[in-house]
């Protein structure tokens, strides 16, 4: 969607860089952040229940389009383990990390490929959202499925983790659209 707007404007290719680059950092700090809080106030099950670093990459794919949300996506968890284990606790855990890359990065993908379609219609992105999700938690779930002989993880573990987390899905399956929506009024309203 910004993509679409940066050209209406007629930004120059630096100023799309700049644009783009500013909002992703600040994006993966959120995916960083928000778990952290959610973690201090709700303990470790409000985490697994409300998935927070879930939310900045589905809003970032659908902002940014799939190729920067893809960056986001993959880069939201690795910067969390990195200063996470820093402090001595790290988040995601080291054998969910590359877990949690892919499912991240197929929810950027997904829902930064609806970023055009978004730019024409707001709406479009609850379907973008809730198919992300669909298809973020089913590669999460085929790749322990494919890797749980050396993986700490089994198929019923993981569904179990997946139907726990159901409220954070449907929160931000209504939540992000409407963050978005809000978002593409204000920058299509400012364009006129």
């Amino acid at each position: 969607m910004l993509q679409n707007v940066l050209a209406q404007r007629q930004a120059t290719v630096q100023k799309r860089i700049t644009v783009n680059t500013v909002l992703s950092v600040g994006l993966i700090a959120i995916a960083v952040i928000l778990p952290q809080i959610v973690h201090l106030a709700l303990g470790q099950p409000g985490g697994v229940q409300l998935l927070p670093m879930y939310l900045p990459v589905l809003i970032g794919g659908c902002l940014l389009g799939w190729k920067w949300a893809l960056a986001v996506g993959i880069l939201s968890p690795v910067v969390s383990f990195a200063i996470t284990s820093l402090m001595g606790n790290p988040m995601p855990a080291l054998a969910r990390l590359p877990f949690m890359m892919a499912e991240l990065a197929v929810f950027a993908l997904v829902s930064g490929l609806f970023s055009k379609k978004i730019y024409e219609n707001g709406l479009w992105a609850f379907p973008s959202v809730i198919l992300a999700q669909l298809a973020g938690r089913a590669v999460f779930l085929g790749l322990v499925a494919i890797f749980q002989s050396v993986a700490p993880f089994t198929v019923p573990m993981i569904w179990g983790q997946i139907c726990a987390g159901w409220l954070g899905l449907v929160i931000q399956a209504i939540l992000v659209p409407i963050i978005i929506i809000a978002i593409r009024a204000l920058l299509v309203k400012s364009n006129d």
